[in-house]
Order: structure tokens, then sequence, then C-alpha cells
């Protein structure tokens, strides 16, 4: 890894430990501007076909997530 692109959210309030720990550059997208997160944007693109929009999480079990996950990380690619 060399770069991180994150959003500005107080979740990466540690960036400058981040970036040393990992040795990569740290970068912030502008707000409102989903083409510099793509790999995010195509992440929550995908997560939305097993959970979509409104959808209550207090309706999600683990086995729910679990399912998901491991369609995500065994689909086929290119």
């Amino acid at each position: 890894m060399h770069t991180l692109t994150t959003d500005n959210g107080k979740e990466f309030a540690q960036h400058e430990r981040i970036a040393s720990a990992l040795s990569a550059d740290f970068f912030f997208a502008h707000p409102y501007a989903s083409w510099e997160r793509g790999a995010n944007e195509n992440m929550n693109g995908l997560i939305r076909q097993f959970f979509p929009k409104g959808m209550r999480f207090n309706c999600i079990t683990d086995d729910d997530i679990a399912l998901a996950m491991h369609r995500l990380n065994h689909r086929p690619r290119k």
C-alpha cells in the first residue's frame, strides 16, 4: 500500500500515526467528491446488494454479514 484516501470523519483523527505505521501517504477526499474514493464507493455499491438503503441495522444478523462477506470475498474477478 502506498497511499490512503479517506473521508474527513473524526475516525481518522490519528491519521499521522496510521500513515507512519504503514509507511504510506495519507490523503483526505474533498466533501461530496465520491470520485476521489473510487474503491470505497464501489464496495458500498456491492454491499448495498445485500443490505439495501433504508434497511434497519437491527434486523441484520451476524449470519447475514458473514454470508455477504463470503460472497463478496469469493466473487469471480477479471
